[in-house]
């Protein structure tokens, strides 16, 4: 019998948006999960895109402001997304907006009082997956894609997982938490001291040792973003990138910041983005 309780249902432009509850074995508490499905008549097996939020937010984040939704029922993309962390009152937590609860950073942690729930990586990559494919028989090509904080999680889910996901996109994204102030907190709460390990759940550091399927990366950053100096950086990827040889393309978006403004401007390009590299990815097959 399924686990899934829904929440909220909404007709919105030729599709529907969902909100769903299920129990987590996993992380060991009830999550919520937003899921977005084109019309099923058009598109009976969509593609889908897993779109990762950033610190302090929620699955209604992007459900709510990025207005994805329009473009994805035109491309017939599916879109599933997870919250940003475990939550309940039972769960480890820190007053500050960039650890604990909102802030899951989509690693597995191995540091108490963290391990026992802050597993999002093995939360997305399987219990969730599973899920979505057994539940709703979305067994698609998948695209990966999020913002600031999730955008470092679309990175190195995307990279770490090159046979699964056709292409990566971001904005602002934190490309190299290991030297900036948002990932170090978070990677010696979660993890400890040990830099070999935080190396896994850098970007940059991933990008170096890359060996796997070149999968087309899109980023935009703003540079009217207060974060882009002290937390993002994007170029440092795009040193890496360059070296490597690797299809990476950072695009700054002049006057634009660090908000759900700036992805509403650019969703359905990103979107248009992943149906491309799929489209080119079939042809070379």
């Amino acid at each position: 019998m399924s686990n899934v309780e829904l929440l909220e249902e909404h007709r919105v432009f030729d599709g529907v948006q969902y909100k769903y509850r299920h129990s987590s074995e996993l992380l060991d508490c009830p999550m919520t999960f937003s899921l977005f499905l084109p019309n099923k008549e058009k598109f009976p097996e969509p593609s889908l895109l897993w779109w990762l939020s950033g610190l302090t937010c929620n699955d209604d984040n992007f459900t709510h402001k990025a207005g994805a939704q329009r473009a994805a029922a035109r491309l017939g993309i599916a879109m599933v997304m997870p919250d940003t962390s475990p939550r309940g009152k039972e769960i480890a937590d820190s007053t500050d907006y960039d650890l604990g609860q909102g802030a899951g950073f989509y690693l597995n942690a191995t540091k108490e009082p963290w391990a026992a729930h802050y597993k999002m990586y093995d939360y997305i990559i399987e219990e969730l997956t599973a899920v979505v494919r057994n539940e709703f028989d979305l067994t698609g090509p998948e695209f990966i894609s999020g913002h600031s904080m999730g955008g470092h999680g679309a990175l190195v889910l995307g990279l770490r997982n090159p046979e699964r996901f056709q292409s990566i996109t971001a904005f602002a994204p934190i490309v190299n938490p290991t030297q900036v102030p948002w990932g170090i907190k978070a990677f010696e709460n979660y993890i400890g001291d040990d830099k070999k390990l935080w190396a896994e759940w850098d970007a940059v550091e991933l990008m170096k040792h890359y060996s796997g399927k070149e999968i087309p990366i899109l980023i935009d950053q703003g540079d009217a973003d207060p974060f882009y100096k002290k937390e993002l950086e994007p170029f440092k990827l795009v040193e890496v990138a360059q070296e490597k040889n690797y299809p990476l393309t950072v695009r700054m978006q002049s006057g634009h910041d660090h908000s759900y403004y700036t992805i509403s401007t650019f969703i359905e390009e990103h979107l248009e983005f992943h149906v491309n590299a799929l489209q080119n990815n079939t042809s070379k097959e």
